[in-house]
C-alpha cells in the first residue's frame, strides 16, 4: 500500500522573504507606471538652448584665454631672447676683466684697482676705488657697464619668470574652458539623441518658428535684396560677413570657412582692414555705443546677453548676420529674436 506524505510547507521566514520581494516588484512597477512622462519637445528645446548658451559662454572664455596665451607665449619668447643677449653681454664684460687681470698677473702682478674690479660686489669696488683714487676712467666705465648689464639681466629674468607663470595660469583657464565647451556639447547631443525622428522634426519646426521663419536651418537664406547701402570699411565688413552665409559654426575658429560668433566679426572686419579684439565681451567695449536697434547702421556690432556672450553684425532692416552655435551655420536673422541685446557698438 502506497504511503502518502504531506507536502513540505515553506517556512515562515521564506514566506516573509518572498512576500517582501513581491511587494518590491509591485512597488517598482507602480513607480514606473507613475513616473514622470518623457520631456516634451519644448522642454528639450529649452534645455538645448540653455546648453548652447552655456557652451557659447565657455567658448568666449576659451577664445579670450587662447588670445592671451598666444600673446604671453610670444612675450615670453622675446624676454627669453633678451635674457640670453643680456647674459652674453655680462659674460663678455666679465671675460674682459678677467683678461686684464691675467695680463697684469703675468707681468708685475694684479693691480689693486683690478683686484677691486674682480670683487664679487661691483658697487663695493666703485666706492673703494673712489676713496683710494685707484680706478682709472676705463676701469670705472667697465665696471659700471657690467653693473648695468647685471641689473638688466636680473630684471629681464624676473619679467620672463612672471610671464611664464602667467602663461601657466592662462593655460589652466584655457583647458578648463575647453573642457566646459566639450561637456556642454556632449550634453546637448545626448538630448538630441534621446529624441525620435518625429520629435527632432518638431524641434526643428519650433526653432524656425521662434526665429520668425527668417531662414531655414540648413540653407541660411533670407531676403537680402533691399538692404540699405553701406560704404567704407563697415560696408566692406558687411559684404565679407554675408559672403560666408552657410559656413559652419565651429567654436574657437576665426575663418576663413568656419567661425564662432566673435570669430566671424573679427574675420569680416579684418577683410576691411580693421582689427577687432577676439571675444564678444571685448568687442562690446570698442567704438561708440549706439542708443538702440532703431539707430543701428550696417556694420554695427550687436552684443547679446548680460554677460555679452554672443555677437552679430547689423546689416539693415532689423537683421543681423551671425554664427549662432554648434550645429548651425552662418545666417541672417532678425536681431530682436536672438536674445536680449546688451549693447550695440559702432566700430
Amino acid at each position: 500500500m502506497a504511503s502518502h506524505r504531506r507536502a513540505k510547507q515553506p517556512s515562515r521566514a521564506r514566506v516573509a522573504v518572498l512576500t517582501a520581494a513581491a511587494a518590491t516588484v509591485v512597488a517598482l512597477s507602480a513607480q514606473s507606471a507613475w513616473a514622470d512622462p518623457q520631456p516634451s519637445v519644448n522642454d528639450v528645446k529649452a534645455q538645448i538652448d540653455n546648453l548652447n548658451t552655456q557652451q557659447e559662454q565657455a567658448s568666449q572664455q576659451f577664445d579670450g584665454a587662447q588670445e592671451k596665451s598666444d600673446q604671453l607665449r610670444q612675450q615670453a619668447s622675446q624676454l627669453q631672447d633678451e635674457v640670453a643677449r643680456a647674459q652674453d653681454q655680462v659674460t663678455q664684460l666679465e671675460q674682459g676683466l678677467a683678461t686684464v687681470a691675467g695680463e697684469q698677473y703675468m707681468s708685475d702682478g694684479i693691480d689693486p684697482s683690478v683686484q677691486l674690479m674682480l670683487n664679487s660686489d661691483p658697487s663695493g669696488y666703485l666706492s673703494q676705488a673712489a676713496s683710494l683714487d685707484q680706478a682709472t676712467t676705463t676701469e670705472t666705465d667697465a665696471l659700471k657697464s657690467l653693473q648695468s648689464e647685471e641689473r638688466t639681466l636680473n630684471q629681464e629674468k624676473a619679467e620672463a619668470s612672471a610671464t611664464l607663470a602667467e602663461l601657466d595660469a592662462t593655460t589652466t583657464t584655457l583647458n578648463s574652458a575647453k573642457s566646459q565647451v566639450q561637456t556642454k556639447l556632449q550634453q546637448a547631443q545626448s538630448l538630441l539623441n534621446s529624441l525620435s525622428a518625429s520629435q527632432r522634426a518638431a524641434l526643428q519646426a519650433a526653432e524656425q518658428q521662434d526665429e520668425g521663419d527668417v531662414a531655414s536651418r540648413g540653407a541660411a537664406r533670407a531676403d537680402l535684396g533691399n538692404l540699405p547701402p553701406a560704404s567704407g570699411y563697415a560696408g566692406a565688413a558687411v559684404a565679407a560677413a554675408l559672403s560666408r552665409l552657410g559656413d559652419s559654426y565651429v567654436w574657437g575658429h576665426t575663418g576663413p570657412t568656419t567661425f564662432d560668433c566673435s570669430g566671424l566679426m573679427q574675420w569680416a572686419y579684418a577683410q576691411a582692414g580693421v582689427s577687432l579684439p577676439r571675444t564678444s565681451q571685448e568687442q562690446g567695449t570698442i567704438g561708440t555705443e549706439v542708443p538702440s536697434l532703431a539707430d543701428a547702421q550696417p556694420g554695427d556690432l550687436v552684443i547679446y546677453g548680460s554677460d555679452m556672450h554672443h555677437v552679430g553684425m547689423y546689416i539693415g532692416n532689423g537683421n543681423v548676420v551671425h554664427a549662432p552655435h554648434t550645429g548651425d551655420v552662418v545666417r541672417v536673422m532678425q536681431a530682436s529674436v536672438i536674445g536680449p541685446i546688451a549693447t550695440i557698438r559702432r566700430v
